[in-house]
């Protein structure tokens, strides 16, 4: 869509780009505290202006958790997720979701600070749950497989996986010296140093 301003300046959106701008400013701000003014404000339109491209802020929320969430849970429709040795899977969804979050960092930044404050990031905070539980069940697999350490507890063990991939948002950036690749293949590395039996 194009927007004409008073001042003449026009400007070319669409929905994927107002909200990775969105995005952009939640992460910056807190949900909580961004008005649509200051969206309005990021994008350079009036107040105004906005609604003729977004009903509200809460929509740009949902599309956003949407995103960073459908992402991960694709992961887990993969074949490569599902089949051959509770290990290989567990070491798959790491290394992919490792990919989503460094493709999507500032996406995956705004589902991690999702504190549950409404109906929609506490349905949010449910599929994370779900996503975390499937990963403690590959544990419990792996471990059954005599994969992976029998004296660890599973849900710790995903809890940390994951907190760990977590972490990654607060330094890696897509411009920075590390490459996306790199980033997967150290995860993993660093993770199946610790977990799995020799």
């Amino acid at each position: 869509m194009t927007e004409s301003e008073g001042n003449g300046t026009r400007h070319n959106y669409d929905q994927e780009s107002i909200l990775a701008i969105a995005v952009d400013v939640f992460n910056r701000h807190g949900y909580e505290a961004t008005s649509m003014g200051m969206l309005a404000e990021a994008l350079g339109i009036t107040k105004s202006a906005i609604y003729h491209h977004v009903p509200s802020k809460e929509y740009l929320l949902q599309l956003a958790l949407d995103r960073a969430l459908g992402r991960l849970e694709a992961i887990l429709d993969d074949p490569l997720a599902s089949t051959g040795p509770a290990i290989d899977k567990l070491r798959y969804v790491l290394r992919s979701a490792t990919s989503v979050l460094t493709d999507d960092v500032s996406f995956i930044t705004l589902l991690l600070r999702v504190r549950g404050n409404s109906e929609m990031e506490r349905s949010a905070l449910e599929r994370r749950r779900a996503f975390n539980r499937t990963i403690s069940e590959l544990v419990d697999q792996a471990q059954a497989d005599g994969a992976i350490r029998p004296d660890l507890d599973s849900r710790t063990t995903a809890r940390l996986l994951f907190g760990m991939i977590g972490s990654v948002v607060d330094w890696y950036r897509p411009d920075g010296p590390v490459s996306a690749e790199k980033v997967a293949d150290d995860v993993v590395a660093v993770a199946f140093g610790g977990v799995q039996v020799r």
